[in-house]
């Protein structure tokens, strides 16, 4: 992936930002609110020194946010320019603004007895840091564009804690979860791979006919959380990703 953005954009600078969006992303899905609100600092200082490379034509590893953001934003017209086109450099500076001022005037830096990290303030900041990832990608992305979308779903995927890789199987160490659950678990920590019948039947602690009737359900027009492509490999949907992140982030952890 690093080889598809770099040049033009700096190897160690995008490498940084994808280690950051990657942890900020397998905090979010657990529930740990309190990293996406601080880390989105981080993460805007990162994406700030990208751009501001890009622009400039000068690389500063430790240039503020402000500084590198005022240099794009540029109010009395006086600095040349290369991130084309500029309007959406200047999206952007707004965006990495909102996630920098808000992880601070939040009380998310400093203790405040006021303040403490709540699911909402980390939604924000995490949809803020997606878009950025996702638009800088757009931009920089120098292989088939047709591949960006699929890039960006498998980045934010990562080995569930709750799944253990073992002799070649995957198993939920969880005993509290259905047989939908499990599947979605699995295939959810499978990624752009997908899983088999063979290989879910292998790793699915049920019945062979609660499996094949519970991916039925699962690929059925009532529910489309699953679906199985023409190699009859089973993948997880929007759909079905969206119900992980909504109900089933508690059973991403071992316990239970």
């Amino acid at each position: 992936m690093i080889k598809q953005l770099c040049p033009p954009l700096d190897q160690q600078l995008t490498s940084l930002l994808l280690d950051e969006f990657i942890s900020q992303e397998r905090r979010y899905v657990l529930c740990d609110w309190e990293p996406a609100t601080l880390d989105g600092g981080q993460y805007a200082e990162i994406a700030s020194r990208l751009i501001y490379h890009i622009d400039s034509g000068t690389l500063n590893m430790r240039k503020g946010v402000d500084p590198c953001l005022k240099y794009i934003e540029d109010s009395n017209n006086s600095n040349s320019h290369n991130f084309a086109p500029r309007r959406t450099a200047l999206h952007l500076c707004r965006v990495l603004r909102t996630i920098y001022k808000f992880r601070s005037q939040r009380g998310a830096v400093h203790i405040d007895p006021d303040y403490s990290a709540n699911e909402l303030d980390a939604g924000l900041v995490i949809a803020n840091v997606r878009w950025v990832m996702a638009e800088l990608l757009r931009v920089f992305w120098t292989g088939d564009q047709s591949e960006v979308s699929r890039v960006i779903r498998e980045i934010i995927r990562y080995e569930v804690p709750a799944v253990l890789s073992f002799d070649g199987r995957h198993v939920v160490l969880r005993t509290d979860c259905s047989a939908e659950e499990e599947i979605l678990i699995l295939l959810h920590n499978s990624g752009e791979a997908g899983m088999s019948r063979g290989e879910l039947g292998e790793s699915v602690a049920k019945a062979a006919p609660t499996i094949t009737n519970t991916l039925i359900k699962l690929i059925g027009p009532k529910c489309k959380q699953v679906i199985k492509d023409r190699s009859n490999r089973y993948f997880i949907t929007p759909l079905g990703t969206k119900r992980i992140h909504d109900e089933l982030a508690g059973k991403l952890v071992t316990g239970g």
